[in-house]
């Protein structure tokens, strides 16, 4: 079991390892930032040396089928109790990205249970990170085994640590469901200050019973207490310390731009630079619009 206040020396270590044993397998780009309606989006583009290296990723990702079962043990970080791991992220275009997996199979289309978000913050709790969820294909999910993902913070080198920070500023009410103001597309979003001594509930219940009150907000499928549930449409979520944020998704791509929960936080992975242009020519905002769900539906 994890050690508090050891993560990130286990997430480093590890890395150094696997990077020189070849298991690690860093994804190189460049940024570029485009602003909209307040917000300054980076979006990362593969470097042309990715690009041309890209049909051999995609024969070693296809290769492993599941990559979790077994899992490659010089990508394991710690262990997060009875029911999860943290890998290392094989495919990274982040440093010190955790993946946080099931030991046992689960679909990612199941909702999420208090486990997964007990060790979520197990690591949300070792430092300043974004936690996020891509809940289902159409939510960019690269795997059916279920997993969450985290990543320290800041989100870019330029602007704020998460670059949507700007549209939560404006939200002044904390413990209350909300929607950001330049978001034209269907999503809840609620800022929390959380109590840490553990009574009545500690921080991971505290977030698992938002997002029970976030889908239902949404009409969405609300997990049970004891059975698991199947989502009910797929989605996006990102959690901060201080707030979350759900999106019901419609579809992956924009174009040929694949969208993740972290578009949503305001960060954009691009293949090539004509994406880019396409990016800059739809407006960010407008390309997540796209992506989602139209208000009113």
């Amino acid at each position: 079991m994890l050690r508090k206040g050891t993560l990130l020396r286990l997430i480093d270590a590890v890395s150094e390892k696997a990077l020189a044993n070849g298991s690690l397998l860093p994804i190189s780009t460049v940024s570029e930032y485009v602003d909209d309606n307040g917000v300054r989006f980076v979006v990362r583009i593969l470097s042309n040396l990715v690009r041309k290296d890209e049909d051999r990723l995609k024969r070693a990702q296809e290769k492993r089928g599941n990559p979790f079962l077994p899992y490659e043990k010089e990508l394991f970080v710690a262990d997060l109790g009875p029911t999860h791991l943290a890998l290392l992220n094989k495919f990274n275009v982040m440093e010190r990205h955790l993946l946080i997996v099931t030991r046992e199979f689960e679909d990612q289309e199941n909702l999420l249970t208090p486990a997964d978000f007990s060790a979520l913050w197990i690591c949300m709790a070792e430092y300043d990170a974004v936690g996020f969820y891509n809940g289902g294909e159409a939510a960019g999910a690269s795997q059916p085994h279920k997993h969450l993902q985290i990543v320290p913070l800041p989100l870019a080198e330029q602007g704020p640590h998460v670059p949507i920070q700007p549209l939560v500023d404006e939200i002044k009410d904390t413990g209350r469901i909300t929607r950001l103001r330049s978001f034209g597309f269907r999503h809840c979003f609620v800022k929390f200050e959380l109590d840490n001594s553990g009574f009545p509930r500690t921080p991971e219940e505290q977030c698992y019973a938002l997002y029970r009150a976030m889908l239902s907000d949404l009409g969405m499928s609300v997990p049970g207490e004891k059975e698991t549930v199947r989502q009910s449409g797929s989605y996006c979520l990102v959690i901060t310390r201080q707030w979350m944020l759900l999106v019901p998704r419609s579809q992956e791509f924009y174009g040929e731009i694949s969208v993740n929960s972290l578009g949503f936080a305001g960060c954009l992975l691009v293949r090539k630079p004509e994406h880019l242009d396409l990016v800059k020519k739809t407006r960010p905002l407008e390309l997540l619009r796209s992506v989602s769900i139209p208000l009113g539906r």
